[in-house]
């Protein structure tokens, strides 16, 4: 009879190894929405409706909608819905409050490498239930891999300029419909709705196969960096020694678990592994955790770059100060002690901020409490200040990781 990890293993092993995700754009130039207008309330028959006179826009119309007066956009377009339309109403409007001009908001600022602006989620059920997940910042644009989704009922304005000429995904989906071909995608970009909705020195392309690697492809977004981070405001911090991820804009509190791996390693099986064996635990409700394949520098005695080796990064971030997000740190080393071999991971190691802006104790090793050096061969080493120090009584029948 399978053990209860037994069964989880064969589960994971079950799963696909596609590591794309699916990216949907969060802003919106629909009519009925609210925080399109600068009085934050959808225009009612007693007002006046004005939109930017030199500004581009295309706005998806859900329903019907009366209007007094409308100013248009010298170039624009409505896409109504079926039965959506406008009508002007006789006299005062008994629903409306006294008439006002009521603007809608220019949309032409908004940035395809702004990462606040997309949501990701490993499955289209998933984004449309709500359940997205924690990236950095890179990776929270859509990488060259993922499909990008456009809500159905739904238009939009986005800038598309990038550092490169072309910003490439798996498939890009707008008003309902999936581009996967580049001359669909072409056709549909020099439409009337597509310049409208698309604009920028960058133009979107499709085609990209799913990542043939089990163990993760990289990005593809650290080329953009700068700009990415240009767009991001960091917030505050609360804790002492605050970690700062691979493809990260802003320093965060909590943990970073690098995991080195071999043939066998399959990064959406892992995810998921973690995912179900410690995500959905109650004391880790607050955890965000995003993990992905990233190609560290590597630097001949620290100077001389000679290349780069692939590692799999899991960011853990919590809301309480990184103190949740340190114990689960510690919880996945105690796991690859475990599967290591069967996951395919060879060796694995942690550091993690503790403390906070209030606690004057401790010097700047505080910067690696309670974090340790997995490899495969059972030896443990304990990172504080930077030194090593390998446990020669490792007893190998010891289950607690910690110091």
């Amino acid at each position: 009879m399978l053990k209860t990890t037994d069964m989880l293993l064969l589960l994971f092993c079950l799963v696909g190894t596609s590591d794309s995700l699916y990216k949907q754009w969060i802003p919106d130039t629909n009519y009925e929405n609210k925080t399109n207008w600068d009085k934050e309330s959808v225009p009612c028959g007693n007002d006046i409706v004005q939109f930017p006179v030199q500004r581009k826009v295309s706005v998806f119309v859900e329903t019907t909608n009366a209007v007094q007066e409308m100013r248009l956009p010298v170039d624009g377009e409505f896409i109504l819905n079926s039965g959506a339309g406008f009508y002007v109403v006789s006299g005062q409007d008994p629903g409306c409050g006294a008439g006002v001009t009521t603007k809608f908001k220019d949309s032409e600022s908004l940035q395809w490498l702004n990462p606040a602006l997309w949501q990701g989620s490993a499955t289209l059920d998933d984004l449309q239930h709500g359940h997205f997940l924690f990236s950095v910042h890179e990776e929270s644009v859509p990488c060259q891999f993922d499909d990008v989704v456009f809500k159905a009922s739904s238009s939009f304005r986005v800038d598309t300029s990038t550092s490169q000429s072309s910003v490439p995904v798996k498939s890009v989906s707008v008003l309902g419909k999936t581009y996967e071909s580049t001359s669909e995608l072409t056709q549909y970009l020099s439409s009337r709705s597509g310049r409208l909705q698309f604009h920028g020195s960058s133009a979107v392309t499709v085609g990209n196969k799913e990542c043939g690697d089990p163990s993760g492809c990289a990005c593809g977004n650290s080329v953009n960096h700068k700009r990415i981070c240009s767009t991001v405001q960091c917030a505050s911090l609360g804790c002492k020694k605050p970690l700062l991820p691979v493809g990260h804009c802003c320093e965060v509190c909590g943990a970073i678990v690098t995991i080195h791996f071999a043939t066998g390693f399959n990064l959406q099986t892992y995810r998921q592994r973690i995912h179900h064996l410690f995500l959905v635990l109650p004391k880790y409700k607050s955890i965000q955790l995003g993990m992905s394949k990233i190609f560290k520098s590597q630097q001949l005695m620290g100077i001389i770059p000679f290349g780069t080796s692939p590692e799999i990064q899991v960011v853990i971030v919590d809301e309480e100060k990184g103190t949740q997000s340190e114990g689960l740190a510690r919880d996945i080393l105690k796991d690859a002690r475990s599967h290591g071999s069967s996951l395919g991971i060879t060796e694995a190691e942690c550091q993690a901020s503790s403390g906070n802006s209030s606690d004057q104790t401790g010097g700047s090793a505080g910067m690696f409490l309670d974090c340790m050096r997995l490899k495969q061969n059972n030896s443990i080493s304990m990172t504080q200040s930077g030194v090593h120090f390998v446990n020669p009584v490792y007893d190998d029948n010891e289950t607690d990781f910690n110091a």
